[in-house]
Protein backbone atom coordinates (compact mmCIF):
# COMPACT_ATOMS: atom_id res chain seq x y z
CA UNK A 1 0.00 0.00 0.00
CA UNK A 2 0.98 3.83 -0.70
CA UNK A 3 0.25 6.49 1.05
CA UNK A 4 -1.96 9.27 -0.45
CA UNK A 5 -1.44 13.10 0.63
CA UNK A 6 -4.53 12.98 2.40
CA UNK A 7 -3.75 10.21 3.92
CA UNK A 8 -5.80 7.21 2.24
CA UNK A 9 -4.08 4.03 1.68
CA UNK A 10 -3.60 3.26 -2.04
CA UNK A 11 -4.04 -0.12 -2.77
CA UNK A 12 -2.88 -2.75 -5.52
CA UNK A 13 -3.73 -6.30 -6.45
CA UNK A 14 -2.42 -9.13 -8.47
CA UNK A 15 -5.40 -11.37 -9.76
CA UNK A 16 -5.36 -14.59 -11.95
CA UNK A 17 -8.23 -13.71 -14.36
CA UNK A 18 -10.75 -16.58 -14.85
CA UNK A 19 -12.33 -17.26 -18.31
CA UNK A 20 -16.06 -15.34 -18.37
CA UNK A 21 -15.61 -12.56 -16.20
CA UNK A 22 -15.66 -9.16 -17.39
CA UNK A 23 -12.50 -7.01 -16.53
CA UNK A 24 -14.97 -4.53 -14.23
CA UNK A 25 -16.97 -4.24 -10.85
CA UNK A 26 -20.69 -3.27 -12.17
CA UNK A 27 -22.36 -2.85 -15.15
CA UNK A 28 -25.35 -0.55 -16.23
CA UNK A 29 -26.31 -2.45 -19.02
CA UNK A 30 -29.14 -4.69 -18.10
CA UNK A 31 -28.48 -7.19 -21.28
CA UNK A 32 -24.77 -7.57 -18.51
CA UNK A 33 -26.66 -8.05 -15.32
CA UNK A 34 -26.36 -11.76 -15.52
CA UNK A 35 -22.39 -11.61 -16.21
CA UNK A 36 -20.18 -12.22 -14.13
CA UNK A 37 -17.72 -9.64 -12.61
CA UNK A 38 -14.21 -9.16 -10.62
CA UNK A 39 -16.38 -8.11 -7.20
CA UNK A 40 -17.35 -11.97 -6.95
CA UNK A 41 -13.88 -12.77 -6.98
CA UNK A 42 -12.31 -11.18 -3.65
CA UNK A 43 -13.46 -8.24 -1.17
CA UNK A 44 -11.96 -5.10 -3.37
CA UNK A 45 -11.92 -1.74 -1.59
CA UNK A 46 -13.88 1.13 -3.22
CA UNK A 47 -12.40 2.72 -6.17
CA UNK A 48 -10.19 -0.26 -7.09
CA UNK A 49 -9.68 -0.23 -10.33
CA UNK A 50 -9.01 -2.99 -13.20
CA UNK A 51 -5.31 -1.46 -15.26
CA UNK A 52 -6.52 -2.50 -18.47
CA UNK A 53 -8.69 -5.16 -19.50
CA UNK A 54 -8.30 -8.77 -20.56
CA UNK A 55 -12.10 -9.92 -22.43
CA UNK A 56 -14.56 -12.06 -21.10
CA UNK A 57 -13.14 -15.36 -22.94
CA UNK A 58 -9.30 -14.12 -21.80
CA UNK A 59 -7.54 -15.24 -18.98
CA UNK A 60 -4.58 -14.78 -16.99
CA UNK A 61 -2.65 -11.72 -15.40
CA UNK A 62 -4.69 -8.69 -14.53
CA UNK A 63 -3.55 -5.68 -12.15
CA UNK A 64 -5.70 -3.72 -10.04
CA UNK A 65 -5.23 -0.68 -7.99
CA UNK A 66 -6.77 2.52 -6.30
CA UNK A 67 -4.76 4.68 -7.99
CA UNK A 68 -4.80 6.44 -11.06
CA UNK A 69 -1.44 7.39 -11.80
CA UNK A 70 -0.05 3.79 -11.31
CA UNK A 71 -2.52 3.04 -13.87
CA UNK A 72 -1.71 5.09 -15.93
CA UNK A 73 1.88 3.59 -15.70
CA UNK A 74 0.95 -0.08 -16.23
CA UNK A 75 -1.14 1.04 -19.08
CA UNK A 76 1.57 3.33 -21.04
CA UNK A 77 4.14 1.70 -23.51
CA UNK A 78 6.53 1.78 -21.23
CA UNK A 79 5.65 -1.61 -20.22
CA UNK A 80 5.21 -4.86 -21.91
CA UNK A 81 2.56 -7.27 -22.08
CA UNK A 82 3.01 -11.00 -22.84
CA UNK A 83 0.12 -13.12 -23.67
CA UNK A 84 0.27 -17.51 -24.53
CA UNK A 85 -2.43 -17.54 -27.25
CA UNK A 86 -3.67 -21.23 -28.60
CA UNK A 87 -3.96 -20.91 -31.83
CA UNK A 88 -6.24 -23.39 -34.70
CA UNK A 89 -3.48 -25.42 -36.34
CA UNK A 90 0.23 -25.60 -36.31
CA UNK A 91 1.09 -22.30 -36.66
CA UNK A 92 4.36 -21.59 -39.45
CA UNK A 93 7.29 -19.96 -39.38
CA UNK A 94 6.10 -17.60 -41.78
CA UNK A 95 2.86 -16.33 -39.89
CA UNK A 96 4.85 -15.81 -36.84
CA UNK A 97 7.05 -13.24 -38.85
CA UNK A 98 4.22 -11.49 -40.14
CA UNK A 99 3.59 -11.21 -36.33
CA UNK A 100 6.18 -9.73 -35.46
CA UNK A 101 6.52 -7.40 -38.46
CA UNK A 102 2.88 -5.98 -37.89
CA UNK A 103 -0.33 -7.28 -39.21
CA UNK A 104 -3.24 -5.07 -40.25
CA UNK A 105 -6.24 -5.51 -38.53
CA UNK A 106 -9.39 -2.91 -37.76
CA UNK A 107 -10.00 -1.13 -34.58
CA UNK A 108 -12.97 1.14 -34.41
CA UNK A 109 -14.08 1.14 -38.06
CA UNK A 110 -10.77 1.47 -39.61
CA UNK A 111 -7.44 -0.20 -40.85
CA UNK A 112 -5.15 -0.51 -38.40
CA UNK A 113 -1.25 -2.00 -38.41
CA UNK A 114 0.17 -3.59 -35.25
CA UNK A 115 3.53 -2.48 -33.98
CA UNK A 116 6.62 -4.73 -34.57
CA UNK A 117 6.88 -7.16 -31.70
CA UNK A 118 7.74 -9.77 -30.19
CA UNK A 119 6.63 -13.39 -30.96
CA UNK A 120 7.46 -17.11 -31.05
CA UNK A 121 6.45 -20.54 -31.26
CA UNK A 122 6.35 -22.76 -27.89
CA UNK A 123 7.45 -25.71 -28.29
CA UNK A 124 6.23 -27.22 -25.50
CA UNK A 125 2.68 -27.08 -23.94
CA UNK A 126 1.97 -24.35 -21.47
CA UNK A 127 0.91 -25.99 -18.29
CA UNK A 128 -1.81 -23.81 -17.37
CA UNK A 129 -4.96 -26.03 -15.64
CA UNK A 130 -8.11 -26.81 -17.73
CA UNK A 131 -10.47 -23.71 -18.65
CA UNK A 132 -13.82 -24.07 -17.08
CA UNK A 133 -15.33 -23.76 -20.88
CA UNK A 134 -13.84 -26.67 -22.87
CA UNK A 135 -11.54 -26.08 -25.88
CA UNK A 136 -12.71 -27.95 -28.77
CA UNK A 137 -10.33 -31.13 -28.64
CA UNK A 138 -7.81 -32.42 -30.90
CA UNK A 139 -10.22 -34.60 -32.94
CA UNK A 140 -11.12 -31.69 -34.67
CA UNK A 141 -7.16 -30.88 -36.03
CA UNK A 142 -3.93 -29.83 -34.36
CA UNK A 143 -4.04 -26.64 -31.60
CA UNK A 144 -0.18 -25.12 -31.15
CA UNK A 145 0.92 -21.94 -28.83
CA UNK A 146 2.35 -19.00 -29.40
CA UNK A 147 4.06 -16.29 -27.29
CA UNK A 148 3.30 -12.46 -28.24
CA UNK A 149 4.56 -9.60 -26.50
CA UNK A 150 3.27 -5.98 -27.04
CA UNK A 151 3.52 -2.40 -25.72
CA UNK A 152 0.37 -1.54 -26.59
CA UNK A 153 -3.73 -3.04 -26.37
CA UNK A 154 -5.85 -2.65 -28.82
CA UNK A 155 -9.69 -3.99 -28.09
CA UNK A 156 -9.28 -7.91 -28.76
CA UNK A 157 -5.80 -6.95 -30.39
CA UNK A 158 -4.08 -10.62 -30.12
CA UNK A 159 -7.01 -12.01 -31.40
CA UNK A 160 -7.28 -9.78 -34.02
CA UNK A 161 -3.10 -10.43 -34.77
CA UNK A 162 -3.69 -14.39 -34.96
CA UNK A 163 -6.56 -14.33 -37.07
CA UNK A 164 -5.26 -12.01 -39.68
CA UNK A 165 -2.09 -14.65 -40.52
CA UNK A 166 -4.69 -17.35 -40.78
CA UNK A 167 -4.60 -19.17 -36.81
CA UNK A 168 -7.22 -18.11 -34.74
CA UNK A 169 -7.13 -18.08 -31.29
CA UNK A 170 -8.76 -20.47 -29.38
CA UNK A 171 -7.30 -19.59 -25.37
CA UNK A 172 -5.45 -16.83 -24.51
CA UNK A 173 -3.56 -16.30 -21.17
CA UNK A 174 -1.69 -13.16 -20.90
CA UNK A 175 1.22 -14.11 -18.52
CA UNK A 176 3.25 -11.11 -18.15
CA UNK A 177 3.04 -7.48 -17.55
CA UNK A 178 6.39 -5.41 -17.11
CA UNK A 179 8.52 -7.51 -14.36
CA UNK A 180 5.05 -9.41 -12.58
CA UNK A 181 4.43 -12.85 -14.02
CA UNK A 182 1.68 -15.31 -13.65
CA UNK A 183 3.78 -18.22 -12.26
CA UNK A 184 2.05 -20.37 -10.36
CA UNK A 185 -0.98 -18.12 -9.02
CA UNK A 186 -4.04 -20.19 -9.72
CA UNK A 187 -7.04 -19.50 -10.89
CA UNK A 188 -9.32 -16.88 -9.32
CA UNK A 189 -6.08 -16.29 -6.99
CA UNK A 190 -5.86 -12.47 -5.64
CA UNK A 191 -2.49 -10.83 -4.12
CA UNK A 192 -2.17 -7.61 -2.92
CA UNK A 193 0.97 -5.97 -2.92
CA UNK A 194 2.94 -2.56 -1.63
CA UNK A 195 3.82 -1.83 -5.71
CA UNK A 196 3.95 -3.71 -8.83
CA UNK A 197 7.19 -2.32 -9.70
CA UNK A 198 9.65 -1.62 -7.07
Amino acid sequence: MKMKNNSVMEQHFILNKPYGYLSQFISKQTKRKNKKMLGELYNFPENTMAIGRLDETSEGLLLLTTDGKMSELVRSRKVEKEYYAQVDGIITNEAVEKLKNGVEIGFEGQKYQTKPCEAFLLNVRPDFPERSKKIRDERHGPTSWVSITLREGKFRQIRKMTAAVGFPTLRLVRIRIGTIELNDMQIGEVRETTNFFS
